[in-house]
C-alpha cells in the first residue's frame, strides 16, 4: 500500500480529561502503564504497511514530539517516507492556527498536491484500537469510492457523542449527522477516512473559503455525499475514544480483567512505543499485589490491588493502592491510601495521607460533567502532605505543594488550583 499517504490528526486538546490533558496533547496522555495513546495509531500504521506518515500538531505538542521523536520505535526513521510533523504557523497569506480537523489539511495542501500517491488515509491520533488499515484501503479501492468512512456500532445512548450515519445494503452512506440529539442509526464514524487524494484536494479547495473552521464531520463528509461516491467500512473490533476521565478510568480497569477486549499481550500485534531504560521491578516480601499491572522500575513494598502502575512507581511498606492508575514515578509513602484515583506523573503522596475517601459523593464544583462518578484526579508533580485527607470527585492541580493545603480534609467535589500550573511539564 505504498501509494497511500497517512495524515494523523494529533492536535486535540481533550478538555474532558481534566488535568491529564491541560498541559499535553490528548494523544500524548499515558495509557496502560508504559504506552501513550498515540502508540496505538502509529503501531496500526506500520503493521499495515504504511510508512509515509504526517502528524498534524497544534495543542501543546512538546511531550508528544519528544515521545515520538524521529519514529525509531515504529521503524519510521528512514530516508524515504518515514515520519514528518506538520506544525501550524503564522506568517504571510494562507497560514494560521488550524481552525478545524479538515482545516489542518487545508493549510497543508502543498503536501497533498506534491504527493504522488493515489489515496490519503486520515486518522485521529487519540483513539485506542488495533486495526489493519490495508484491508480498509483495499475495500475503498474495490468500491471505487471517493471517500470511505470507517464505522463502528456504538450503544444507542452514546450516539449523541459521535458522527452518526446510515448506510444502504451496499454500504453507501445515505445520511450523516454530527452528534445528533436523536439518531436514526447507531453506526458511528471512527474518525478514520480514506480519500482519493485528488478528490480530497478538490473538496478542500471548494470549501475552505466558506468554512474557516473546516471540519471533516460537520462539513467535508456531508459535502462529499452531495458531490461524490461515499462508502462505509464496518469495523468489528475493539475501539475506544478515550475522551473523558470516566472512559480513561474504565478502559484502564478493563485491562485487568481475565480476558480484556484489548489484548496487550498479543505477540502478533504488539504495541510499539518509546522504551525508557528502567531497572527491573522489585516486589518485596512485605508486598501484596493482586489483579494489577506493574510496569518496569517499580518498587512495591505495600499493597496494590486492581491498579495500573506506570514506570518507576514506588509504594512503600504499609501503603495501599486500590483500583487506581498511577503514572510514571509516583511515590506513595508509608501508611498512605490511594483509592479510585488517577495520579499523573511524579505525584508524591505523604505518609498516612488518604486520597479518594468517600464522603457525601458531591460532584466536582469546577468540572461537574467530568468528575462526578467518584474518581479523584491529581496533576503532575503535585505533593500531597502527610496525614492529608482528600475526598472523591476532587481535582488537585499540577505542581501543588503542601503549603497549598489549608485544611486537613478536602471534601468531595473540591478543586484545588494553584498559580504554578501555567508551566508546561512533560
Amino acid at each position: 500500500m505504498s501509494t497511500t499517504d497517512v495524515f494523523v490528526l494529533v492536535g486535540g486538546q481533550g478538555s474532558r480529561l481534566s488535568v491529564l490533558s491541560e498541559h499535553r496533547a490528548k494523544p500524548a496522555v499515558p495509557f496502560a502503564g508504559k504506552y501513550r495513546i498515540i502508540d496505538f495509531t502509529l503501531t496500526n500504521c506500520v503493521y499495515s504497511g504504511f510508512f509515509r506518515i504526517h502528524m498534524l500538531t497544534q495543542y501543546r505538542p512538546r511531550s508528544l514530539v519528544e515521545h515520538v521523536g524521529v519514529g525509531k520505535p515504529w521503524d519510521l526513521d528512514r530516508k524515504w517516507g518515514g515520519l514528518a510533523f506538520l506544525h501550524p504557523y503564522v506568517g504571510h497569506e494562507g497560514s494560521a492556527w488550524y481552525g478545524g480537523t479538515a482545516d489542518a489539511l487545508v493549510q497543508n495542501l502543498d503536501v497533498l498536491r506534491d504527493s504522488r500517491t493515489d489515496d490519503a488515509l486520515i486518522l485521529s491520533g487519540d483513539h485506542v484500537y488495533k486495526m489493519n488499515y490495508e484491508w480498509l484501503v483495499r475495500a475503498h479501492r474495490e468500491t471505487d469510492a471517493d471517500v470511505t468512512v470507517c464505522v463502528i456500532e456504538v450503544p444507542w445512548d452514546k450516539t449523541h457523542e459521535f458522527g452518526i450515519l446510515t448506510a444502504d445494503e451496499q454500504g453507501r452512506i445515505v445520511e450523516f449527522a454530527e452528534k445528533p440529539a436523536q439518531a436514526n442509526s447507531n453506526l458511528a464514524s471512527m474518525g478514520v477516512y480514506v480519500f482519493k487524494r485528488k478528490a480530497l484536494i478538490r473538496i478542500l479547495e471548494e470549501l475552505q473559503s466558506e468554512h474557516p473552521n473546516l471540519d471533516f464531520g460537520h462539513h467535508v463528509i456531508p459535502a462529499m455525499m452531495e458531490r461524490g461516491h461515499v462508502m462505509s467500512y464496518r469495523y468489528g473490533g475493539y475501539w475506544l475514544d478515550i475522551g473523558t476521565v470516566q472512559s480513561y478510568y474504565d478502559a484502564s480497569m478493563e485491562l485487568l480483567l481475565p480476558e480484556p477486549r484489548l489484548n496487550l499481550f498479543d505477540n502478533e500485534w504488539h504495541i510499539l512505543t518509546r522504551e525508557h531504560n528502567r531497572p527491573p521491578t522489585c516486589i518485596e516480601d512485605s508486598a501484596h499485589v493482586h489483579d494489577s499491572m506493574i510496569t518496569d522500575g517499580c518498587e512495591i513494598s505495600g499493597a496494590v490491588s486492581g491498579s495500573i502502575l506506570g514506570p518507576g512507581v514506588v509504594v512503600e511498606e504499609g501503603a495501599r493502592v486500590e483500583h487506581s492508575v498511577l503514572l510514571d514515578d509516583c511515590l506513595v509513602r508509608r501508611g498512605a491510601l490511594v483509592q479510585r484515583c488517577i495520579l499523573d506523573k511524579r505525584v508524591k503522596v505523604g505518609s498516612k495521607a488518604r486520597i479518594g475517601v468517600a464522603g457525601d459523593g458531591r460532584i466536582n464544583e469546577e468540572q461537574p460533567k467530568v468528575l462526578q462518578s467518584g474518581i479523584t484526579v491529581v496533576g503532575k508533580d503535585a505533593r500531597i502532605p502527610a496525614h492529608q485527607v482528600i475526598g472523591t470527585n476532587c481535582l488537585i492541580d499540577m505542581l501543588t505543594s503542601p503549603d497549598d493545603f489549608h485544611h486537613r480534609k478536602l471534601p468531595d467535589g473540591t478543586s484545588l488550583r494553584t498559580n504554578r500550573a501555567h508551566h508546561t511539564v512533560r
